[in-house]
């Protein structure tokens, strides 16, 4: 079954923010794009490098309107304890959300329940809290956070330009396609 389309769930979760213990729900997700980006575990071994680049893009999905919301199922205290202690973790400053009870895992089908972990899923949605695009890979399958960004490139042009549809490796100033018959079987 898609998400594509689908709201996201109301949630309410505590998260990590530049060194504070706040809480983050579905309201306070509106308004801008989010990408909900979901890792296995706190103190592993692939999620601090995903996490780690997606740092240090912080401002290039900030200047697209687009907020990240890191997701585990770790508590508020461990992502804070893993930003004490690793280098890599403390240059985060977007939130760390604690879904210690799978909530947001179950409703993105992210959640591998025998594990107690989640799948690394990267979710964008939109202003109106819509799942626009997405990717889960298996656990040990670290992820391109720039690919993730030219996506949200994407997404948000088709969004502005409903007739016009992006290609294949397509980036902000390249040829777009607007669909019509007389390009069947031409391309």
């Amino acid at each position: 079954m898609s998400l594509i389309g689908k709201e996201i769930a109301d949630f309410k979760v505590s998260a990590y923010v530049n060194g504070e213990i706040t809480s983050i729900s579905k309201e306070d997700t509106l308004g801008h794009w989010s990408l909900y980006f979901f890792y296995p575990a706190d103190f592993s071994f692939v999620c601090p490098t995903e996490l780690g680049v997606l740092a240090d893009m912080t401002e290039d999905f900030a200047q697209r309107d687009c907020k990240i919301y890191s997701v585990s199922v770790d508590s508020a205290y461990v992502h804070d304890a893993w930003a004490q202690s690793s280098p890599t973790i403390a240059k985060i400053t977007y939130p760390m959300l604690a879904d210690r009870a799978g909530q947001l895992g179950r409703f993105f089908d992210v959640l591998d329940e025998k594990s107690g972990n989640t799948y690394r899923g990267a979710f964008i949605v939109d202003p109106q809290g819509i799942i626009r695009a997405y990717t889960v890979n298996d656990m040990g399958i670290g992820r391109n956070p720039e690919e993730i960004l030219r996506t949200l490139d994407a997404t948000q042009f088709v969004a502005e330009h409903g007739d016009q549809v992006c290609p294949a490796k397509w980036e902000p100033g390249d040829d777009t396609i607007t669909p019509g018959m007389d390009l069947v079987g031409k391309l």
